[in-house]
C-alpha cells in the first residue's frame, strides 16, 4: 500500500483529472484546498522583505493549489500516477505540481 499525494498547482484541470482517475476505477481520495508557503508568507506584514516583495509584484492573487491524497494498493498507486503524468503533462515544469508516494505499514478503516 502507498499513500500517494499530488500536489496540483493547474486547478483549472482538476475536474479532467478526477473524470480520468475515476474512469480507471481510482475513486477514494481526499482533495483539500492549499496554499503555497511564499503566498502566505507574502501576506504577513511582519517580513519586511516580502512586503517589499508584494509592492514590487503587486497584490496579485495567487491560485491556490489542491493537494490529493490516495492510500491505493501498489498497482493502483502505479496506475493513478500515469493518469496524473497525461492529464497534467511533465511535472518538471514550473508551476504544475508536485507527485510524491510514500509506503504504508498500517492502514485501517478502508473497508477492504
Amino acid at each position: 500500500m502507498q499513500l500517494l499525494v499530488f500536489i496540483l498547482k493547474k486547478v483549472e484541470l482538476i475536474e479532467e483529472l478526477i473524470k480520468e482517475l475515476a474512469e480507471a476505477g481510482i475513486t477514494g481520495g481526499t482533495i483539500l484546498s492549499g496554499t503555497g508557503m511564499v503566498t502566505a508568507m507574502m501576506s504577513m506584514d511582519s517580513l519586511p522583505v516580502f512586503g517589499m516583495l508584494r509592492q514590487v509584484l503587486g497584490d496579485q492573487e495567487k491560485e491556490a493549489s489542491k493537494v490529493m491524497l490516495f492510500v491505493l494498493k501498489d498497482e493502483d498507486a502505479a496506475s493513478a500516477r500515469k493518469i496524473i503524468k497525461k492529464v497534467i503533462g511533465d511535472l518538471t515544469e514550473p508551476n504544475t505540481g508536485i507527485l510524491f508516494g510514500m509506503p504504508i505499514t498500517y492502514v485501517e478503516g478502508l473497508g477492504d
